[in-house]
């Protein structure tokens, strides 16, 4: 596609834009929370010229990068997101990475589609720009139009009261057994540390839709990397904080989180759970393994010597918890672009453990497959950008006769001094801004 056009419009919701079509399958939001300057941006796309789903025998990573094909212009005064392929990586497309004879679900390991036309939300300006991509100006403006009257579509009205019944939480005694089963394992030598999960699963409610989730967080609970996938029979709402892997221009970003505290009840008691965190020396030992990790993923596509980490320990908040964040940067070697990256970094450091490739194996003898949670959203421009997000905060809808069912977990990462109570205490804290959004008590 070697022409882009842009369109510019005044400012509108893009969760109202993404709602009036948002159960057609290849619907896709992302939606940024939060302020500042990774809040910036939000996309929203839909009806794609070519989609992929991933079958067992693909190479999943040439797949995509056939989707995406040669690289395109992009323009100067435009959003980072100018047209792309954009979809979903689950957790079990790390066994493509480092095969482990993982177990799968009914969810593909990759489900990717290519978007000619992106609505691109600048909450910074107030503005809304339409990019479309052609073959040529005409067919680039033909394709920027079809996205500018997305928004003269009317919006869906949202649900109300509780959106789930029958939601229930996996034995938090297992839960605790698993946690002490890795802390042995740590002592013994065998892995450093493991994200290990808790389950929630249900169904919706009649006449509720996934995106009445994805609509009623964002208005809840903000985050950055909120994102929203509806497949044929399957859907993903993720209300993330957390960045997977960013490119632009060459240069990569990415910040995981390790540590967590609830939010307090006061704002006294808040700064003193922000203090606690900043000042623990178990979550930063936490914290500092991923980064090591993921310092290692990034060289091995990145130039040598230019893998960095500008800020290490930084505590961020958010609705319903204080996470300690850290920034690793790197700059891509000659021949190296998005999809080499991906499959580089994949899965999350932050969400598998340390050695990455021994902590899946554990973490697979005691979990069921995380389908999407803990896998990744993500887009990749025809430019060469990426950006990505950690699916953390995550449900999975699979479709069926009745309706919708739901799953959602929440983990914690274990290491040798690991309390078992304190990190099912933990999973319970991250999980509970998705659950009360479910069940209407917020």
């Amino acid at each position: 596609m070697q022409c882009v056009a842009q369109l510019r419009t005044s400012w509108r919701d893009p969760l109202e834009a993404l709602s009036a079509f948002a159960g057609e399958p290849w619907a896709i939001g992302f939606v940024s929370g939060g302020g500042g300057p990774r809040g910036r941006w939000s996309y929203v796309a839909r009806a794609p010229e070519a989609t992929f789903v991933s079958a067992p025998g693909q190479d999943p990573f040439a797949a995509l990068g056939d989707l995406l094909g040669p690289a395109g212009p992009s323009l100067a005064d435009g959003p980072p997101f100018q047209g792309g392929v954009a979809g979903l990586a689950c957790y079990e497309l790390g066994d493509v990475v480092e095969p482990l004879g993982l177990s799968r679900t009914g969810w593909p390991d990759l489900a990717a589609a290519r978007y000619l036309a992106v609505l691109a939300f600048d909450h910074e300006r107030g503005e809304v720009a339409a990019v479309g991509r052609g073959a040529d100006a005409a067919a680039a403006e033909d394709e920027a139009a079809r996205a500018l009257a997305w928004l003269d579509l009317p919006p869906a009205a949202p649900a109300a009261g509780a959106l789930v019944r029958g939601l229930g939480a996996s034995d938090p005694d297992d839960y605790e057994a698993a946690v002490a089963e890795v802390v042995a394992r740590i002592h013994a030598g065998e892995i450093f540390q493991a994200n290990i999960a808790r389950r929630w699963s249900g169904r919706l409610a009649a006449g509720a839709a996934p995106f009445d989730l994805f609509a009623r967080l964002a208005g809840q609970s903000a985050a950055p990397f909120a994102a929203y996938l509806r497949l044929p029979g399957l859907a993903v709402v993720s209300n993330s904080p957390e960045r997977f892997l960013q490119a632009r221009g060459g240069v990569v970003e990415t910040r995981p989180i390790k540590g967590t505290r609830p939010r307090g009840r006061c704002p006294d008691e808040d700064a003193s759970l922000a203090r606690q965190l900043s000042a623990s020396d178990k979550d930063r030992a936490e914290n500092l393994m991923i980064v090591d990790l993921m310092r290692n993923d990034l060289a091995r596509v990145c130039v040598p010597g230019s893998v960095r980490v500008p800020e290490l320990f930084a505590v961020e908040s958010f609705a319903n918890v204080h996470h300690l964040v850290s920034t690793v940067t790197g700059r891509l070697a000659a021949g190296q672009g998005a999809v080499d990256l991906l499959r580089a970094a994949f899965p999350p450091g932050s969400i598998t453990g340390a050695p990455k490739v021994q902590a899946m194996k554990v973490i697979a003898g005691l979990e069921t497959p995380r389908g999407p949670y803990c896998g990744s959203l993500f887009w990749a421009g025809f430019d060469g950008a990426l950006d990505s997000s950690v699916l953390i905060r995550t449900a999975g809808f699979v479709q069926d006769a009745e309706g919708w069912s739901v799953e959602a977990r929440a983990g914690a990462g274990i290491v040798a001094d690991s309390d078992p109570r304190a990190e099912r205490l933990e999973t319970e804290a991250k999980i509970s801004a998705l659950l009360a959004a479910l069940e209407g008590s917020a």
